[in-house]
């Protein structure tokens, strides 16, 4: 190699951009706080070339993936009838009609989406994370965001599968590992009420749901998430249940998620400087 080529060689290695990795967590309608955090990332330029999610965090990361704005994401929340959908969160309901409903935006296999993309769910035979980086993209977002016991299992290769938020909860460590350098999560549960805080009926739904699941969280179901992540956003939804389907409480989390990432905007562009120090 000449003098030339080696000096171009060399510049360009210098001017190569830092992979940003996005993990985004579970939460249900707690994801409106996500387009919040997307819309303050889109303002200051932020673009993330890897993504991954749970549950709610894989349907919002699958759109992101495909090219989806967060103003195209609150449009197909939108048009959500949410009175039929909360008809639908009934014990066991199949995943199918979702599917079908998430073809209309993600259809085709998960490697041909244009940004890297994985979704985390939970195996119900031995409660492990499964990542799922090929199939069909709806598919695996409803197998991602099956959260018992409101939905059955999903089938995928021989396995039945449900909500990654058991073993995977903001799927970080899968960030990067799919290349990440910088990796910015989202927790949306990180204010989630203690259970000396419920009441007491709800205490008691809460144990006859979990007599029913068939599958149980795992200890680092989380902590996994914030070792591996560089920034880690906390949304306090404290007040907001994964059920909220009001306007205004979807109003409401999707401005905090956005005040949320405009605060740490900073952290995030330390984070990537840190990363290109590295790479020099």
């Amino acid at each position: 190699m000449g003098l030339f080529a080696a000096l171009k060689a060399f510049f360009q290695r210098r001017k190569r951009p830092v992979v940003l990795g996005l993990a985004l967590g579970s939460g249900g309608a707690k994801g409106m706080a996500h387009l919040g955090a997307l819309k303050a990332f889109s303002e200051a330029g932020l673009r993330f070339s890897v993504v991954t999610g749970t549950s709610i965090g894989s349907i919002v990361g699958a759109l992101y993936a495909k090219g989806y704005s967060w103003a195209d994401m609150t449009g197909i929340v939108d048009s959500i009838n949410r009175r039929e959908f909360s008809k639908n969160l009934r014990p066991f309901a199949d995943m199918a009609p979702f599917e079908a409903f998430l073809e209309g935006y993600v259809d085709g296999e998960i490697s041909a989406l244009p940004l890297p993309f994985a979704a985390c769910a939970t195996d119900a035979a031995t409660n492990e994370c499964v990542v799922l980086r090929e199939g069909r993209t709806a598919r695996a977002l409803t197998a991602s965001s099956a959260i018992p016991p409101f939905f059955r299992g999903v089938e995928w290769e021989g396995r039945k599968l449900y909500d990654g938020a058991f073993s995977d909860a903001i799927p970080a460590d899968v960030c990067r590992e799919l290349g990440a350098q910088v990796v910015v999560g989202v927790d949306l549960s990180a204010f989630a009420k203690a259970e000396e805080d419920k009441g007491r009926i709800a205490r008691l739904v809460g144990s006859a749901i979990g007599a029913f699941t068939p599958v149980k969280t795992l200890a680092d179901a989380k902590t996994r998430g914030y070792e591996a992540a560089d920034v880690m956003l906390r949304p306090n939804l404290y007040d907001f249940k994964a059920t909220d389907l009001s306007r205004a409480a979807m109003d409401a989390m999707f401005e905090i998620g956005y005040r949320e990432a405009r605060d740490h905007l900073p952290d995030i562009e330390a984070a990537i400087a840190a990363a290109r120090r590295k790479k020099k």
